[in-house]
């Protein structure tokens, strides 16, 4: 601040500098003026010239001071009041645009809140079709079309599940409910949600369940195993889906283990990222990136971890590591 401060009154410095020496100047070619008394002068004038400029720094610089460290939470109280003039206009000017900043903002967050509630009353809407739509299906006698029908119908079921769970993610902590949870139950229920789609290419799966139970939220653990199961079924054919729960270090851990194509090593480190599909299979323009990313941000409130291992042309296995029950505190309290 001090050297911001120099360059800013360098102009009046240079000024006073050259003065001084004009004064002395002017005694050196003058001989009618005492060159001693002149210099006493001078010196005396450096003196009070350089209290000055302390006084000054210190008065001058408190304001701008405290807009370098204002963090920028559009909390003007936090800046140090103006005394210049021309800092009353530096307060005036932040003060209106953040007065305008908070009003676009408030009006930004309305927006989008009322369009989240229309989406989500959208989703809710267009399940009634659905539940309907597969009665029909389940009527139909030609067992060819009914498979074709009921593949189509979970591919809109699972991406409206998707979207709805995508809009309520950034709400997530106000929609917890802690339980213990059967996990058991909670992946056959989703497996037979999958059946259809696993029939058609001719995917089985094997289950080894060691731990039933674990203390979390059901309806956001079982939209976890849904995304790492439709990603499993996605990117297999005509193999076995392995599903086993085991306990290690206090944990219950969850894996969820396919033979399918693979992720390449370059992709690991981005599969959860939001967007990224794949670089191997970029043309696949059925892939939204959105499955596992929300599957991460989800299992992150939950304090459960997920760990991929994968090697390409043979199988990936995903891990979901729940906390141990000291940690249930922490989930309640977020």
């Amino acid at each position: 601040m001090i050297k911001k401060f120099l360059i800013e009154r360098f102009s009046w410095i240079f000024l006073f500098l050259f003065l001084q020496l004009l004064f002395v100047f002017i005694a050196i070619i003058d001989t009618a003026i005492p060159l001693s008394s002149i210099l006493y002068i001078v010196f005396l004038s450096f003196i009070i010239f350089i209290f000055f400029v302390i006084i000054r720094y210190q008065k001058e610089t408190k304001f701008y001071r405290s807009l370098e460290e204002w963090e920028n939470s559009l909390d003007v109280t936090r800046i140090t009041n103006a005394e210049s003039p021309f800092e009353h206009i530096i307060e005036d000017c932040i003060t209106n645009q953040t007065e305008m900043l908070k009003k676009n903002s408030s009006l930004n967050l309305m927006s989008l809140e009322k369009e989240k509630d229309e989406l989500l009353s959208w989703i809710h809407e267009v399940k009634t079709p659905l539940t309907a739509m597969s009665l029909m299906i389940d009527r139909l006698e030609d067992e060819k079309m009914k498979a074709q029908l009921t593949h189509e119908w979970l591919r809109i079921h699972l991406l409206l599940d998707t979207q709805l769970h995508q809009k309520r993610i950034p709400f997530m902590e106000n929609d917890l409910f802690m339980e213990k949870v059967n996990l058991q139950s909670l992946i056959v229920k989703e497996i037979k949600t999958l059946q259809s789609w696993c029939m058609q290419k001719g995917i089985g799966f094997n289950m080894e369940v060691e731990v039933t139970e674990v203390v979390s939220d059901g309806k956001w653990v079982a939209f976890i195993i849904r995304q790492l199961l439709t990603n499993a079924v996605k990117y297999s054919e005509g193999s076995d889906i392995l599903i086993r729960t085991y306990e290690q270090n206090g944990q219950t851990v969850l894996e969820v283990k396919d033979s399918g194509r693979g992720i390449d090593p370059k992709d690991l480190p981005r599969i959860f990222d939001k967007g990224f599909t794949s670089t191997a299979e970029h043309q696949d323009h059925a892939a939204t990136g959105m499955g596992l990313y929300l599957a991460k941000r989800s299992a992150k409130s939950l304090l459960i971890t997920i760990d991929v291992q994968s090697t390409l042309g043979k199988g990936t296995t995903f891990t979901l590591t729940f906390p141990k029950r000291n940690e249930f505190h922490q989930i309640t309290g977020v």
